[in-house]
């Protein structure tokens, strides 16, 4: 159960972390939850864009397996994006984009995934110490695609595309594309079973 406080200070802090969202640059086009304060930072001629009903989960009171950190949204270089879907819940996750990250509607991350486009190092140059973020090419950016649900501290790798409906289970790691509808885990993961036909309620 979470606490009255902890209820009474979400309410108190909605509008303020609402706007400072919005001065470091995040647009938002509707309705927005956010629970605890997320770490944000918007790149010069990069964008971040949260749909209708978005929610971002950054205290463990709010979720029943709890966070271990609080939300990262991050864009690390010019024309970067990142686009979260109406209807999406995440807790904890870090999205880090150096190309483009999008993330459809209705996708539940849950605690701790990690989604990011960039190998943040080179891979063959040595040494890597204070080298800068290796330049991103357009095939590294990540599509998750509507209603998928990424397991607790699932990693999503660079190129990526995810279909509708699939379910990647919890502590996998996705360096290839999905099918929709299916359930994939393992690292890397792998389609485990096609999912029972789908239904809306």
């Amino acid at each position: 159960m979470i606490p009255l406080v902890e209820v009474v200070m979400q309410r108190l802090t909605q509008t303020l972390l609402r706007r400072k969202l919005k001065l470091k640059g995040v647009h938002i086009t509707g309705r927005l939850t956010i629970i605890g304060a997320p770490i944000v930072d918007v790149f010069p001629k990069s964008t971040v864009t949260l749909h209708d009903s978005v929610s971002l989960v950054s205290r463990s009171w709010w979720t029943a397996l709890g966070v271990s950190r609080p939300i990262i949204i991050r864009t690390l270089a010019s024309g970067a994006e990142i686009s979260i879907g109406s209807g999406s819940g995440l807790s904890g996750t870090t999205l880090c984009s150096a190309v483009g990250i999008t993330i459809g509607s209705r996708v539940l991350a849950g605690a701790d995934v990690l989604i990011t486009d960039t190998d943040f190092h080179p891979i063959d140059q040595f040494p890597r110490v204070n080298l800068p973020i290796p330049v991103g090419d357009p095939s590294d950016a990540i599509v998750i695609e509507d209603d998928v649900f990424l397991g607790a501290r699932s990693i999503i790798l660079k190129g990526v595309r995810i279909g509708a409906g699939t379910v990647v289970g919890a502590g996998s790691v996705v360096s290839r594309d999905l099918p929709p509808n299916v359930v994939a885990a393992g690292n890397p993961a792998h389609v485990i079973r096609m999912l029972r036909e789908r239904t809306m309620r």
